[in-house]
């Protein structure tokens, strides 16, 4: 795997990660008469990048939608850097700090990679009507700022070739790193990652998990990842919750979770060598 040129300038001079302090606390969601989480709770420390393993319908999108704003759960509460942020909207959570990637690609298929990353920085707007209007200095500071950090993910993701071209343009594999950029540009201090690795041939998914290690090693980035790919998930974690109908099953780091023999019996199948 190819080392990184450097350390992108808008984490230059930061002393550690941002606190993402997260608990989730007896999180139930129905739908219905089904039960899609049922008494789920799981903590993620500031610069820990928490796994989310599961058989399909385990539950573990359903997680990530709660917490990320999508869906609001019936019972159990969710906390983050110790304010309870349960019912918060999408947009509010995102100010708080909270970014997220999709399963399916979210993405304006007829605008170039550069429109899409900026397109995301319009939460971190504070200029009024009159300033977009008229372009005064105020708006003219702050799309300064948002085009600085938008070309350091694009050159930190290797993108610089791609970034005029349209995103429905590109193969699979470079979409789903525009739109891991595009979540980064929102500078999150907790990243949620739904199966970040779908679909890829196997270079794409290198330079995936080169990037998350990355962001997770040197940039202390908190993140939580929803994956199938075990091989991955075992190798980059620092810890695992094993899900299976909407219930907690395991907990632990990867040798332990390997080893379990209920996530064994649900998931895993045969036991995964991680060296």
């Amino acid at each position: 795997m190819k080392s990184f040129r450097g350390q992108p300038r808008i984490y230059a001079g930061k002393k550690g990660p941002e606190p993402a302090e997260l608990q989730v606390e007896h999180l139930s969601l129905r739908f219905g008469g089904v039960a899609a989480l049922s008494d789920v709770s799981l903590s993620i420390a500031t610069g820990e990048l928490l796994a989310v393993i599961g058989p399909n319908g385990a539950g573990k999108t359903s997680l990530l939608n709660c917490l990320t704003g999508y869906y609001r759960p019936q019972e159990g509460k969710v906390h983050f850097n110790g304010e309870d942020v349960t019912h918060f909207s999408t947009y509010h959570l995102v100010r708080k700090g909270i970014g997220r990637t999709f399963q399916n690609i979210e993405l304006f298929t007829g605008m170039t990679v550069l429109s899409n990353l900026l397109m995301a920085r319009h939460v971190s707007s504070s200029y009024g009507f009159l300033n977009a209007c008229f372009f005064l200095p105020r708006a003219r500071r702050e799309e300064v700022k948002s085009l600085e950090i938008v070309e350091e993910i694009i050159d930190f993701l290797e993108m610089q070739s791609i970034r005029k071209q349209l995103v429905g343009s590109l193969p699979y594999g470079l979409r789903k790193r525009v739109e891991l950029g595009r979540a980064l540009v929102l500078e999150p201090r907790l990243l949620v990652l739904d199966e970040p690795f779908a679909g890829m041939n196997l270079e794409e998914r290198e330079d995936m998990v080169r990037f998350l290690v990355e962001l997770n090693g040197s940039w202390g980035q908190t993140m939580i990842l929803v994956e199938h790919d075990m091989s991955v998930v075992m190798s980059i974690s620092d810890r695992i919750v094993a899900l299976n109908f909407g219930k907690k099953l395991a907990e632990g780091d990867p040798l332990e979770i390997q080893d379990n023999p209920e996530v064994v019996q649900a998931y895993l199948g045969d036991r995964i060598d991680i060296e």
